[in-house]
C-alpha cells in the first residue's frame, strides 16, 4: 500500500524549529577550533597601568582614562658584585665532640729534703704519671729549710708531707696537727758521723765535741737520747744549725761531726772530699726501733683526703715493689727523671737504700708507736704520752 503524502505545509514546519538549534550549535563549534589551534599568549609583566582619578569632576570621570607607563626591569639570575652572598642553610653531619675526663684530684706533697733515694717511689710515680691513672694529679715540692714541711703542712697550705717518726712524736706533743698516714722507710735512717781524726769510738766521747745539725729532731731528740745515758748534759757539746750543706759545713767549718738523717750517703760524700768518718747508728746506742721516713697528713683535713691518700699509698706499694725487683731498670729511670741524683755516692748507697724501703707503706705497727711515745716520754724528751689515734692511722683501715 502506497506511503500517504506528507503535506507541504507540515515540512516547513519541521525544518523553522530545527534551524535555530543548528544556528546555537555552530559558534560553539568555531571556538573549539580555535583553541585547538592557537594556544593563548602568555602573561607577562608588560602593559599599561591605568590609574582612576578619584578626585575627578562628573565631567572629567567621562574623559577616557589617563595612560601612565611603568618600567619593569628586566628579571636575571645574575647577582651584583656587591650585593652580599646569602648563607644557605644546610646540615652538617659531624661526630659528636668527645666527652672531658673527670678533673683530676690534686695532692701536693712537701719532700723533707732536697730530692735524694728516699724518695725514689714518689719520684718514679710522679714522672711516670702513676697517679693520674688513679685520678689524681701529684705534686712534689721541695722546702727551703729542713723545718719547712711541716710549718706548711700545720698552716695547710701543702696536703702531705715527708718527716721522720722521731720528729713526729715531737710536733704532736707540742700541739702540732700531723698524723702518719704512711711509711716509706721503716727503718731509722738517721746517724752521727764523726771525723775519724776525733778518735771518738761511741756516744760517752761526744763531750766538748762541736757538731752540726739540720732538724730539731737531731737537736731535741737524737743528740739528747744518746749523751744522757753517759752523763754529758747538753751544754757540754756545741751544736750548730747547718741546714741542708751538711758535707759543706763539715769539711769547711770546725766541726766535729754531723747528727744527719742521711746517714747512708753522707759518709762516702764526705770520703769523695777527702775526709775519712766514723758512723754511730743510732739504734745501737738505745734509740728504739723506728720508721725512718714517713708520710704525713693534717688531722683537720685528713676526712676529706682519705680516699686520694689511699690511691697514693696503694701507687706506692706497687713502684715501691717494682723497684726491689728491677732495682737496674729503677735506677736508670730514677736517674732520668731526677739527674742530680746520678752521682757515685748515690750509685753506691741504692742497694742499701732499695733495703729499708717499705715494701707494704699503708702497714702500721701500733705497738712501735707506743714503745717510741713510751720511751721519748720517760727520757724527759716530751711532756706528755699521745694516744695513738693522734700519732699515726691507717687510713684504708675500716
Amino acid at each position: 500500500m502506497p506511503n500517504p503524502r506528507v503535506p507541504v505545509a507540515w515540512r516547513r514546519s519541521c525544518l523553522a524549529l530545527c534551524l535555530p538549534v543548528l544556528l546555537a550549535l555552530m559558534p560553539a563549534q568555531t571556538w573549539a577550533e580555535e583553541s585547538l589551534e592557537a594556544p593563548p599568549a602568555p602573561l607577562t609583566l608588560d602593559g599599561d597601568v591605568m590609574v582612576p582619578d578619584l578626585d575627578a569632576t562628573p565631567e572629567q570621570a567621562t574623559a577616557p582614562p589617563e595612560v601612565i607607563e611603568v618600567e619593569v626591569p628586566p628579571v636575571s639570575d645574575e647577582r651584583s658584585a656587591d650585593e652580599p652572598d646569602l648563607p644557605v642553610p644546610s646540615v652538617t653531619h659531624a661526630p659528636p665532640e668527645p666527652l672531658a675526663p673527670p678533673p683530676l684530684e690534686s695532692l701536693t706533697v712537701m719532700l723533707d729534703w732536697y730530692p735524694s733515694l728516699h724518695h725514689a717511689a714518689l719520684i718514679l710515680a710522679a714522672g711516670n704519671g702513676l697517679p693520674q691513672r688513679e685520678g689524681l694529679e701529684l705534686e712534689l715540692r721541695t722546702p727551703a729549710d729542713p723545718g719547712a714541711p711541716l710549718r706548711l703542712l700545720d698552716a695547710n697550705l701543702v696536703d702531705l708531707a715527708l718527716t721522720h717518726q722521731l720528729q713526729l712524736h715531737l710536733q704532736v706533743d707540742r700541739g702540732k696537727s700531723a698524723v702518719r698516714v704512711a711509711t716509706l722507710a721503716d727503718t731509722p735512717l738517721a746517724g752521727v758521723v764523726i771525723r775519724e781524726s776525733t778518735g771518738v769510738e761511741g756516744p760517752a766521747d761526744l763531750a766538748g765535741l762541736t757538731l752540726g745539725h739540720a732538724t730539731e729532731e737531731g737537736r731535741d731528740l737524737l743528740l739528747p737520747a744518746l749523751i744522757a745515758p753517759h752523763g754529758i748534759a747538753r751544754d757540754e757539746v756545741t751544736l750548730v744549725e747547718t741546714g741542708f750543706a751538711l758535707a759543706t759545713a763539715l769539711t769547711e767549718q770546725s766541726l766535729d761531726g754531723l747528727v744527719t738523717p742521711l746517714r747512708l750517703t753522707l759518709p762516702r760524700q764526705l770520703a769523695d772530699r777527702g775526709v775519712s768518718t766514723r758512723l754511730l747508728n743510732v739504734e745501737d746506742h738505745g734509740i728504739p726501733l723506728h720508721d725512718g721516713l714517713i708520710l704525713v697528713a693534717n688531722r683537720d683535713r685528713l676526712a676529706r683526703l682519705r680516699e686520694p691518700i689511699i690511691e697514693l699509698v696503694d701507687i706506692l706499694r706497687n713502684t715501691t715493689l717494682w723497684m726491689i725487683e728491677h732495682p737496674e731498670a729503677a735506677w736508670e729511670t730514677l736517674v732520668e727523671l731526677e739527674p742530680t741524683l746520678d752521682t757515685a755516692a748515690n750509685r753506691d748507697a741504692w742497694s742499701a737504700t732499695l733495703m729499708r724501703l717499705s715494701a707494704q707503706p699503708a702497714a702500721l705497727d701500733s705497738r712501735r708507736y707506743r714503745q717510741v711515745e713510751t720511751y721519748l716520754h720517760e727520757k724527759g724528751l716530751i711532756e706528755t704520752i699521745s694516744p695513738l689515734e693522734r700519732l699515726a692511722v691507717d687510713p684504708g683501715a675500716d
